[in-house]
C-alpha cells in the first residue's frame, strides 16, 4: 500500500471520527488534530518516494524539479511547505479569535439584550420577518454561528413555548447561513476564501448579496403562511434590568469588526492584523468603561483570587469563553488538506472532475455534501483543485462555491454550525428538521443558486 493511499485512509477514518462525534462521545477536534499529525508525519516518513508535489506558491505541480531533489533537498521543501500552510491558516485563526472576543465582549456588556427592545410586534408573521432579516444582517458582520445563538437568546425572552420556538431557531439557521454566504467575515469558508485570495470583498459582496438574500426572503416568504407562524404571541415577564453601556458596546463591536475589510483594502495588509487593531480598541474602550487598568498579561500572581484584576476583567473574561476548540477543530482540518494538496492528490482529483462534468453542476453537487459533510474541508479541499494561472482571483467558480457551501448545509440541521447549535439550544431533533424545515432550505437554496447563475455570474472574473 502506497503512503498517498494510507494518507487518504487516515484522512477519511479522521472525518468519519468528526462526522460521528456525538455517537462516539468524542470531540471533533481530537480526530482533526490526530489526523493531521499523523498524515503529515506519514508526508515526512515517504518523502522520497513520492513522484509529485505541489507548490503552493504556484498553484502547480512541480513534478521534474521535484523528481530531482535528493532527500535533504525534499525535507527542506517539506519543511518550507509546512510553514507555509501553517501561517496561513494561523492567520485564518488569530482572525476567528478576534471576532470571537470582540463577541464575547460585546455578550459580556449584554449588548445583544438591547436587540430586543426593537422588536415591538406580537404577530408572530411579524417576528418571523424580524428575526430572518436580523439573522441576515448579523451573520454578515458576527458569523453565521454567533448570530444563531444571539437570536435563539432573544428567542427565549420573547417565546415561553420551546414548541414554538423550534419553528423560529429552524428559520434563524436559514436564514443566517444565507447571510454568512455574501460577507468576508460572515462565515469561516468565506473567510477563508477572502484571506486566501480567491475573492475580494467588494466583489463577494456585489456578486452575492442578492443571490444571498433571495435564498432568506423565499423560504421565509413561504413559510409566513404556514400554521406555526399565524396569530400572536404573548412575552414572559421581563426580569431584570439591562446594561446601561450595552447599545454604546454592540454598535462600537459591530462597527470594529466590519472595519476590518475596510482596513484591509486601504493597508493590503493581511485582515488578522486588522482585526487586532480592532480588538485592542474595544478592549481598551471596555476597561476605561469597566473602570480598570487594560491589561492582558500582568496578573497579581500573589492575588490570583476572584479580586485579581483579570478575573474582573471584559478582555480577560472574554478570552477565557472564547471556542478554542472550534480553533483547534479549524487547525486540525486545515493542515490535514493542506497534507493532501501538497502531495497533488487534490488538484489532480481537481483536473480530473472538471474534465468529467461542467463545474457549476459540481459546485451545486458540493453545496449539498455541506448538508453532510462539515464545509470547512471541503472549501479547503475545492480551493486546491484549481489552477491559479486559469482559475484566478474573483472567477465566477469562487464566488459560487462561497454560495453553495455557505447556504447549502442548511438543507440538514447537522450541516452547518449554526444548525448544529440550535440544535443543542433548542433540542430540535434531526427528522423534526428534516420534516418540516429542509425543504424550505432546499427551494432556497435553489432559488439563489438560479439567481446568481442567470444575473451575476457573468458579472466574475471568468
Amino acid at each position: 500500500m502506497s503512503i498517498e493511499v494510507l494518507i487518504v485512509i487516515v484522512f477519511i477514518l479522521g472525518y468519519v471520527g468528526i462526522t460521528a462525534e456525538h455517537a462516539l462521545k468524542v470531540d471533533k477536534l481530537i480526530p482533526a488534530l490526530l489526523m493531521m499529525s499523523i498524515a503529515w508525519a506519514l508526508v515526512s516518513f515517504g518523502i522520497d518516494g513520492f513522484t509529485n508535489w505541489f507548490d503552493s506558491h504556484e498553484s502547480a505541480l512541480m513534478n521534474e524539479h521535484f523528481t530531482s531533489l535528493d532527500h535533504e533537498g525534499r525535507m527542506h521543501l517539506m519543511e518550507g511547505t509546512l510553514l507555509h500552510h501553517f501561517g496561513k491558516t494561523c492567520e485564518i485563526l488569530m482572525f476567528l479569535i478576534g471576532a470571537m472576543t470582540i463577541v464575547e465582549i460585546i455578550d459580556h456588556f449584554e449588548g445583544f439584550t438591547t436587540i430586543k427592545g426593537y422588536i415591538k410586534s406580537n404577530k408572530k408573521s411579524t417576528l418571523l420577518w424580524i428575526v430572518a432579516i436580523l439573522a441576515f444582517v448579523l451573520s454578515a458582520i458576527i458569523d453565521n454561528l454567533t448570530a444563531t445563538i444571539v437570536l435563539i437568546t432573544i428567542l427565549r425572552k420573547l417565546l415561553a413555548d420551546s414548541k414554538e420556538r423550534v419553528w423560529y431557531a429552524g428559520m434563524i439557521i436559514i436564514a443566517a447561513n444565507a447571510g454568512g454566504a455574501w460577507s468576508p467575515i460572515g462565515d469561516v469558508t468565506t473567510t477563508m476564501l477572502w484571506m486566501g485570495e480567491k475573492v475580494t470583498a467588494g466583489m463577494l459582496v456585489k456578486l452575492l448579496i442578492v443571490p444571498s438574500l433571495v435564498c432568506m426572503v423565499i423560504p421565509t416568504f413561504i413559510a409566513s403562511f404556514l400554521p406555526a407562524f399565524k396569530g400572536t404571541f404573548k412575552s414572559p415577564t421581563d426580569e431584570g434590568g439591562t446594561n446601561s453601556k450595552g447599545a454604546l458596546m454592540l454598535f462600537l463591536g459591530l462597527g470594529m469588526i466590519v472595519f476590518v475589510p475596510i482596513f484591509k483594502t486601504v493597508t493590503h495588509l493581511p485582515p488578522y492584523l486588522g482585526m487586532m487593531l480592532s480588538l485592542g480598541i474595544v478592549s481598551m474602550v471596555a476597561e476605561i468603561i469597566s473602570h480598570r487598568q487594560f491589561s492582558l498579561t500582568q496578573l497579581d500572581k500573589a492575588n490570583s483570587d476572584s479580586s485579581a484584576h483579570g478575573h474582573h476583567s471584559p478582555t480577560f473574561k472574554a478570552l477565557a469563553k472564547i471556542e478554542m476548540p472550534s480553533i483547534l477543530f479549524f487547525l486540525g482540518i486545515l493542515m490535514t488538506v493542506a497534507a493532501l494538496e501538497s502531495l497533488g492528490l487534490i488538484f489532480s482529483f481537481g483536473q480530473d472532475v472538471q474534465a468529467s462534468m461542467d463545474s457549476n453542476v459540481f459546485i451545486m453537487l458540493l453545496g449539498a455534501g455541506s448538508a453532510v459533510i462539515d464545509n470547512v474541508p471541503l472549501v479547503a479541499a475545492s480551493m486546491g483543485m484549481y489552477d491559479v494561472n486559469v482559475v484566478g482571483t474573483d472567477n465566477s467558480i469562487w464566488h459560487f462555491i462561497a454560495y453553495s457551501a455557505g447556504t447549502g448545509g442548511s438543507m440538514l440541521i447537522i450541516g452547518s454550525a449554526a444548525g448544529v447549535v440550535a440544535m443543542g439550544m433548542e433540542k430540535i431533533s434531526f427528522f423534526w428538521y428534516l420534516k418540516n424545515i429542509a425543504w424550505l432550505a432546499l427551494v432556497g437554496f435553489l432559488a439563489g443558486a438560479a439567481v446568481y447563475y442567470f444575473g451575476f455570474a457573468d458579472m466574475a472574473v471568468v
